[in-house]
């Protein structure tokens, strides 16, 4: 099992536990008296990580980064705190991504530093085009929803070839992210060239998307293999950074058609 997804590779790429080999359980009528005997897998915990913890893990994160960006949002704090929640996000995510451990601390730092940037970006976007956050939201739910549908339901399988394609994709936008911020340094800027902006402002959003497809396909992967329950933190973590993302390029891309009109 091979994760894509730099934030979940360390941990996701490895098994944390042995597989269970129902045949022992053939040969060994003890061991059958004491599997019915025991509690019910609901009422125990068995220090693996499940999807719920995944679920909850995920809320603490989002309510930590919605409650410093509604603060941020109201205070309107301006460019100075939008850097610091900018470069402080930043440093933390590559500190957790790398990290060998899991320091749940040091992602919810993350979150209160994103929360920080994304209430005062957001701010700054709805003072230009009123009413385009909450479309924003929307828009970022309803793709989270479909892709979360498209992947459990089998619309969308991940695979060796699908991952390929997505990771090729993910370098061309790099590419084309890293021309643009350096041209903005000299006057210049890639997306205010005819439709090219449009371009790649949907194609980001469309990248974004599918790149949920495979947190979702790793999570379940990490479940699956018996990852430690500790490592719900990681994969909350892997998770929130995806849809920042993609609540980001959603941002911009809604700007840019707001702005041609």
């Amino acid at each position: 099992m091979r994760s894509s997804n730099p934030v979940l590779g360390r941990a996701f790429n490895q098994r944390g536990y042995a597989a269970f080999d129902p045949s022992t359980i053939k040969s060994d009528p003890a061991a059958m008296e004491d599997l019915y005997n025991a509690p019910a897998a609901s009422s125990m915990r068995t220090g693996r990580m499940t999807i719920d913890d995944v679920v909850t893990r995920t809320a603490i994160l989002f309510a930590v980064l919605v409650a410093v960006g509604a603060a941020a949002w109201t205070l309107n704090f301006g460019a100075g705190a939008m850097m610091l929640g900018v470069f402080g996000g930043f440093a933390l995510a590559m500190v957790n991504s790398f990290s060998k451990s899991v320091k749940p601390a040091l992602a919810i730092a993350y979150a209160a530093f994103e929360g920080l940037a994304l209430g005062t970006i957001s701010h700054i976007y709805n003072s230009y085009y009123q009413g385009i956050v909450s479309q924003a939201v929307i828009v970022t739910i309803c793709a989270f929803a479909g892709m979360l549908f498209a992947y459990k339901s089998g619309r969308i399988r991940v695979t060796p070839k699908f991952t390929k394609v997505l990771m090729t994709a993910m370098m061309g936008y790099l590419v084309l992210a890293l021309v643009g911020f350096i041209g903005s340094f000299f006057g210049a800027s890639i997306y205010s060239v005819g439709g090219f902006g449009l371009l790649i402002a949907a194609g980001g959003m469309v990248l974004a998307s599918f790149f949920l497809i495979l947190d979702f396909d790793q999570i379940q992967n990490g479940v699956n293999a018996g990852l430690p329950e500790a490592e719900s933190w990681r994969a909350a973590f892997g998770l929130m950074v995806t849809i920042v993302w993609l609540y980001m390029e959603v941002l911009r891309l809604l700007s840019i058609l707001r702005n041609d009109n």
